[in-house]
């Protein structure tokens, strides 16, 4: 009987809160549009990531209106000045702000669905200017020759990238999956580079009542794993040592 009423508490709550996240997570995106182009236009790169960065900061800590902390958990001393490659799990949209602002000094650009490109305030437009990868599921030789001029440029810029093999956000704590194409592009480019495995926990949860009302009070987090030498490993074991890695410390 407890464990019913404080569902419905919670669900009650949810509902109060939930409004006013949607508010001002929207109202983030709306202010930082127009930042972010004056920071590229007037400042170039440097200015454009500067906005970015803050910007994803300042999108963790809105969830805490929700009562949703976020911790991301290293005690690795990740390498500078090389390519890291962040592999993770993906549980939701509250995935992309931690790592972004958590990795920034790596400047992590993201391998994301084309359509996420256009539409979505400052999203979007960081996206489409920021240095990530764009693909097209439905053309694989826009996706090939996308992935390939990505890997190129993060080994040029010694920046990181950030990429989701499983495809598409999982509905819950189970991952899927790992799909090897978009890694064993990235990792041929950049064979001095480092992967670096991550594990989300509790993302999901925002989202566990559907797109409306988010979930309350789980907190997230995100562990950050040993990071494995690329040109160790053939791809296949590089694959399968990073997807074990990281479906082994889902909760």
């Amino acid at each position: 009987m407890h464990g019913k009423l404080y569902y419905i508490y919670m669900k009650i709550l949810s509902y109060i809160l939930s409004p006013i996240f949607a508010v001002v997570f929207f109202l983030l995106l709306i202010i930082f549009h127009p930042l972010q182009w004056i920071g590229l236009n007037v400042f170039g790169y440097k200015g454009h990531k500067v906005v970015v960065d803050v910007m994803n900061w300042v999108l963790v800590k809105s969830l805490l209106v929700l009562a949703i902390r976020v911790k991301v958990e290293n005690e690795y001393e990740l390498p500078l000045n090389t390519t890291l490659v962040f592999v993770s799990n993906h549980q939701g949209v509250f995935d992309i702000p931690p790592i972004i602002s958590s990795f920034k000094k790596h400047h992590p650009k993201f391998v994301s669905k084309i359509e996420l490109g256009k539409g979505i305030p400052s999203i979007s437009y960081n996206l489409r200017k920021g240095g990530a990868a764009l693909i097209d599921r439905k053309d694989g030789k826009q996706a090939m020759v996308t992935l390939v001029d990505f890997a190129k440029n993060i080994n040029k810029n010694k920046w990181s990238a950030v990429i989701f093999p499983e495809g598409t956000r999982s509905r819950n704590c189970k991952s899927k999956s790992f799909a090897p194409s978009g890694l064993k592009i990235i990792t041929k480019y950049n064979k001095e580079g480092y992967v670096v495995p991550l594990t989300i926990n509790n993302s999901w949860k925002v989202f566990k009542y559907g797109k409306f009302p988010f979930g309350i009070g789980s907190p997230i987090t995100i562990t950050t794993h040993e990071p494995i030498k690329i040109n160790t490993l053939p791809f296949k074991e590089l694959l399968e040592k990073t997807e074990t890695i990281i479906k082994e410390h889902i909760k």
